[in-house]
C-alpha cells in the first residue's frame, strides 16, 4: 500500500496553509511556523519542503503525513 502523499497530484492540490500530521508520532507540520530544526522558514507550504525533509520528532518521511481537517 502506497503512502498518501507519495502521489504528487495530491501534494500539489494541498492549500499552502494546509497543516499535516505525521501518522507515526502525531507531529503537526504547520506552514505558518515552518520547521526550526531543519531551518525551514515560516510560510513554507508542505508541498515546497525539500525531498530529504523528515519528521523532526520521529524521522518519518514526507509520505507518512496526512492533511488535517480543521
Amino acid at each position: 500500500m502506497e503512502c498518501f502523499l507519495r502521489d504528487s497530484k495530491i501534494t500539489t492540490r494541498l492549500e499552502d496553509s494546509t497543516r499535516l500530521e505525521c501518522r507515526i508520532c502525531w507531529y503537526i507540520y504547520d506552514p505558518a511556523e515552518g520547521d526550526e530544526i531543519e531551518q525551514i522558514p515560516s510560510g513554507t507550504p508542505f508541498s515546497s519542503l525539500p525531498e530529504h525533509w523528515h519528521c523532526p520528532q520521529c524521522d518519518s518521511s514526507k509520505g507518512m503525513f496526512l492533511p488535517i481537517d480543521d
